[in-house]
């Protein structure tokens, strides 16, 4: 966004925010139409600023802001909807995909599609929340970052093999290539430990975002962590500590 643009009542979700001199705060923003924007809110943190209690993650926001460059000037902003209400493993399950977009999208770069699945993947994080654990978390958590991948122009290849071009069948084990796509394999006994081995009904379950199997679920887990990785490089996700130790268990 080289130009000065003025943007009016553009939907929009807090993904980070951080103070900024006295009273002001640093925004990022994920919007559908000009993806993730950086903003400053001029006095957010006064005691008296009406904004403050709305610049919070998983609210739903129109926002209006004005400038050039990095950072825009938050011009207002006023609620779209009820906020999301998230609590224990699925509150550090949302923070994980705020952290996500905010690592890996590029700004003002637009992902319409990416924010409605970010809308309906919080949607899911709230009824997951009567859960008692947090498997019901992992089946979002997983096509969103598969959707994700996609978006980035890495979408991974699930339903046809890498090498023949044949169809996926369910029966069969595969090693994964990142970059590349599944090619069969004939020993699973004999893989060297960095070969990513998963079987054909797991490819085709993600494929088609159908995790109820737990050993597709598993193995979708296994297959999502390494393509992101890739992309992540080697700084460590802040939520994923989080969730370590709060929850005790890792399904992020």
């Amino acid at each position: 966004m080289s130009q000065r643009a003025r943007v009016l009542l553009q939907p929009g979700y807090v993904l980070h925010r951080r103070p900024y001199r006295d009273s002001s705060l640093l925004l990022d923003v994920f919007t559908p139409e000009f993806g993730r924007v950086g903003l400053v809110a001029r006095g957010a943190r006064q005691v008296k600023s009406r904004s403050q209690a709305l610049l919070q993650s998983f609210n739903p926001l129109l926002v209006s802001w004005s400038g050039s460059g990095e950072l825009a000037n938050l011009n207002a902003v006023e609620s779209a909807a009820a906020a999301h209400w998230l609590t224990g493993p699925a509150l550090m399950s949302g923070l994980y995909l705020n952290e996500l977009l905010a690592r890996l999208l590029h700004r003002f770069d637009p992902h319409s599609e990416l924010y409605a699945s970010y809308e309906t993947a919080l949607a899911a994080l709230v009824r997951a929340t009567a859960d008692s654990t947090s498997v019901a978390l992992e089946p979002v958590l997983r096509i969103f970052e598969k959707r994700l991948m996609a978006e980035l122009g890495y979408g991974l290849v699930l339903d046809h093999e890498a090498d023949t071009g044949l169809p996926v069948e369910a029966g069969r084990v595969y090693a994964y290539h990142l970059g590349e796509g599944p090619v069969r394999w004939p020993d699973e006994s004999a893989a060297p430990a960095e070969t990513l081995l998963i079987r054909g009904a797991s490819l085709l379950d993600l494929a088609r975002e159908d995790l109820a199997d737990a050993g597709s679920l598993r193995e979708a887990k296994r297959l999502m962590r390494v393509a992101l990785a890739a992309q992540l490089g080697n700084k460590p996700l802040a939520s994923r500590r989080l969730f370590t130790r709060h929850v005790q268990r890792e399904p992020l």
